[in-house]
């Protein structure tokens, strides 16, 4: 019994291996709370993500300058006063 169609069953799976092994991940959507400023940048029409790494609107602007994106407040900015890392017990 021969199998006619084995090459074009191998081909097929190989194209898709192919396809699914060199996709890009996701990009993870964050907000970086040490930064009060995001340039939110377009690649679509609902396709977007943040870079939350600038200090002011200013540089921030400059960054958006001649591009598909906006500058918007940090909604998670820490403020320079945040703590960091773990709390301490009080003594009493």
């Amino acid at each position: 019994m021969k199998l006619r169609h084995a090459p074009a069953t191998a081909t097929a799976l190989a194209i898709l291996a192919a396809t699914i092994a060199l996709t890009a991940p996701a990009r993870a959507q964050t907000y970086d709370p040490s930064y009060p400023v995001c340039l939110q940048i377009y690649q679509g029409i609902a396709d977007f993500y943040f870079e939350c790494r600038y200090q002011t609107m200013a540089q921030c602007a400059a960054s958006a300058s001649g591009r598909s994106a906006q500058c918007v407040v940090n909604p998670y900015f820490a403020g320079p006063n945040a703590r960091h890392g773990p709390r301490k017990k009080r003594s009493v």
